[in-house]
C-alpha cells in the first residue's frame, strides 16, 4: 500500500507530464502565422547575456562605481578639529554685551523680560548712585529658552545677544542656569565674533 507522500509525488509527476504534453501539443498545432510573429533573439542579445554571465559585468561596474565615489572630494569635516560655517544670524548661547568703554549696556528696561514667550528671563534692577539704571540680576533658564531670538530683537541697546556658540552642553541642570556674571563672561569672550555679526546685519535690521 503506497504511503501518502508517494501518492503525492506520483500526482504531481503525471501532472508536470500533462503539462508538457499540453505545452508541446499547443506549439506543435501553432498556426503558420502564429510562428511567424514569434520573434527570434537575436544574436546580439545571446552576447551580451553572455558576457554579463561569463565575464560578471555587473560586479566590475560594481567596482567602478565604487572607486567613482570614493576619489570625489569629501564633504564631512574633521569635527571638532573642523567646523563648518556659521551664519551671522546664527542663535546660540546668550551673552550681556559691554560699551567699549567697560560699561555695562543693559539698561534694565526688561523688555526681553516681556518679550520673551518662554518666560527664561529673570531682572532685578536698581538705580545706581550716579543715576544710572542697571540689573542686581540678570538669569537665563537655558533649559527653558527656545532659542527664538525675541530678547535680542527687543533690545533697544544690543545688551542682550545670542551668539555663535553652540557647544555648551553640560552635565547637570544647574550649569544651565546662567546668571549674570555668566552672561557678562560669555559677552566679553564673544565679543569680537558678535559685534561682526551684527554689523554684517545692520542693513535688515
Amino acid at each position: 500500500m503506497l504511503s501518502i507522500a508517494s501518492r503525492r509525488a506520483a500526482t504531481a509527476a503525471k501532472s508536470l507530464a500533462s503539462n508538457r504534453c499540453v505545452g508541446a501539443g499547443i506549439v506543435r498545432h501553432m498556426s503558420v502565422a502564429d510562428r511567424d510573429n514569434i520573434l527570434p533573439t537575436s544574436w546580439e542579445n545571446i552576447f551580451e547575456r553572455s558576457s554579463k554571465i561569463f565575464f560578471m559585468t555587473e560586479i566590475w561596474r560594481a567596482f567602478w562605481l565604487s572607486g567613482e565615489v570614493a576619489l570625489k572630494p569629501k564633504v564631512t569635516i574633521n569635527y571638532p578639529y573642523e567646523k563648518g560655517y556659521l551664519s551671522p544670524r546664527f542663535r546660540g548661547e546668550h551673552a550681556l554685551r559691554r560699551y567699549p568703554s567697560g560699561e555695562e549696556r543693559c539698561i534694565a528696561c526688561k523688555l526681553c523680560e516681556a518679550a520673551c514667550p518662554a518666560q527664561a528671563i529673570t531682572i532685578d534692577a536698581e538705580e545706581r548712585e550716579d543715576g544710572a539704571r542697571r540689573t542686581t540680576r540678570y538669569d537665563i533658564d537655558m533649559t527653558k529658552c527656545i532659542y527664538c531670538g525675541f530678547c535680542q530683537e527687543a533690545c533697544p541697546v544690543d545688551a542682550i545677544v545670542e551668539g555663535p556658540n553652540f557647544e555648551f552642553a553640560t552635565e547637570t541642570h544647574e550649569e544651565l542656569l546662567y546668571d549674570k556674571e555668566k552672561l557678562l563672561s560669555n559677552g566679553d569672550k564673544w565679543e569680537k565674533q558678535i559685534a561682526k555679526n551684527l554689523l554684517s546685519e545692520h542693513l535688515y535690521r
